[in-house]
């Protein structure tokens, strides 16, 4: 799994700093496949314990399907805990706390 698409997926999860959130699609993209959300999940899914992996979420900011991460209520609990903020109807707030790898680096992408 040198180079492999979940290894790069498992290293984009673990910049993704406390406070911050990002999508699937902005995962797959950011991995070098811009179509395959999907399989963002599915390898979210093996994901090595103490990766953060309760950051990423739907495209809308919507939390992860109850089977994943200890289920909604506890994704939640552990964004809320980092000063993620939530809309009323419970979606992440993405306006105010999507991830930008280029944050503090001085790249651009």
């Amino acid at each position: 799994m040198e180079n492999s698409f979940p290894k790069r997926v498992y290293q984009l999860v673990q910049r993704i700093p406390a406070g911050r959130a990002a999508t699937y699609g902005q995962l797959a993209a950011l991995a070098g496949s811009p179509r395959a959300s999907r399989i963002v999940g599915a390898a979210l899914a093996h994901a090595p314990a103490g990766l953060p992996c309760h950051r990423v979420l739907y495209r809308d900011g919507t939390l992860c399907c109850d089977q994943a991460f200890g289920g909604k209520e506890v994704q939640r609990q552990l964004l809320e805990a980092e000063g993620v903020p939530f809309l009323p109807d419970g979606r992440v707030d993405l306006k105010h706390c999507l991830w930008d790898p280029t944050e503090g680096t001085g790249e651009s992408l």
